[in-house]
């Protein structure tokens, strides 16, 4: 503790036998060090607030302050010095990289090695976006780099503060994960466009149209993974156009007051009804939409079943039919939104 705390050698002894010895006598100490130097130590440590006296009876007695009332907020605020450090390293490596790439002929494509490195240029990257961020985010893709979650707690918040674009296709499986819907909910309703598609062909991040990031080898990602960083090359053209082309066919995502649907023309009346159409649309189990929608597996099953005896179908197939022809669902798939930035 000497060095987290700055204490001297004689403190931190006092202060350890304190932990374990409450209500200490000076005198009861003098096992450890010299009498003078316990008693010094004892008023250091009652200064710094780490030890309390109480005199009782002519007696001066010693008790520890609890180690996490003094070590907690030490301890988050030398935590959260790292963090700013970290950012810090972060934008100066980004910045020295940039020049580096401007003053030399410049390689248009970097390698990265390492979940670390990864991780702290995927965040840079967008913490220096100005226009927009679009990303293909693949279901189960946690390599140990940057979860959807994380990356959503990490940077989204401060990206919507900036007004940054974001744009999301995600697979649907995705929608099956326990937290999904928390998530996806909070990024639609900070600003983001989200689609859904069935299956997508690689994990990529795209910032303002001049740098993407994705895995060299995707199925090498969960043990050493490594990353290529895209500059403006025909290369970094083609993935724009990958991620409009998934964009524009998926199917996007709203949120209502029920939780996270497909768009479509809904009513006021039996909106859960068409949330359950909408998401089994896209392929959700019955389990899946009744998680999502917070009601319980047989209601979803008994719902399916009313209005498929109200629509006239015997098969969940004419069901969706019913549904595309009533006007329950929107079948024209979103348009791509995407905005060019010189």
């Amino acid at each position: 503790m000497s060095a987290l705390l700055g204490l001297s050698p004689d403190e931190d002894t006092i202060y350890r036998v304190l932990v374990d010895r409450p209500d200490c006598e000076p005198v009861s100490l003098t096992g450890q060090l010299p009498e003078s130097r316990v008693i010094r130590a004892l008023n250091g440590l009652v200064e710094r607030g780490l030890a309390s006296s109480e005199r009782l009876d002519g007696v001066t007695r010693y008790r520890a302050a609890s180690p996490l009332l003094v070590l907690g907020p030490l301890l988050e605020s030398r935590r959260n010095t790292l963090n700013v450090a970290e950012a810090l390293m972060s934008d100066l490596s980004e910045r020295h990289r940039s020049a580096q790439t401007a003053q030399a002929s410049g390689a248009p494509i970097e390698i990265l090695s390492g979940a670390v490195a990864i991780r702290r240029r995927m965040l840079t990257l967008q913490r220096h976006a100005r226009f927009e961020v679009r990303a293909l985010v693949q279901a189960g893709s946690d390599s140990g780099v940057l979860t959807y979650e994380e990356n959503h707690h990490a940077v989204e918040q401060e990206l919507a503060d900036r007004g940054v674009v974001m744009r999301s296709v995600i697979e649907r499986k995705l929608l099956e994960e326990p937290r999904a819907a928390t998530i996806l909910s909070s990024g639609i309703a900070q600003g983001q466009h989200i689609s859904v598609t069935e299956r997508l062909p690689i994990k990529l991040v795209i910032v303002d149209a001049r740098v993407a990031l994705l895995p060299l080898d995707p199925e090498r990602d969960e043990a050493e993974p490594v990353a290529l960083v895209v500059h403006r090359t025909g290369l970094l053209t083609a993935l724009c156009s990958l991620f409009d082309e998934h964009f524009g066919r998926g199917w996007p995502l709203r949120v209502s007051e029920d939780g996270i649907n497909l768009v479509g023309r809904l009513d006021s009346a039996g909106v859960h009804d068409r949330q359950i159409v909408a998401l089994l649309h896209i392929g959700l189990t019955d389990v899946a939409i009744a998680r999502q929608l917070g009601v319980g597996y047989r209601t979803v099953q008994r719902r399916l079943q009313a209005m498929m005896a109200e629509a006239g179908a015997t098969t969940r197939f004419q069901l969706g039919c019913y549904a595309v022809r009533s006007g329950w669902l929107d079948d024209r798939p979103v348009n791509s939104r995407s905005t060019k930035h010189n």
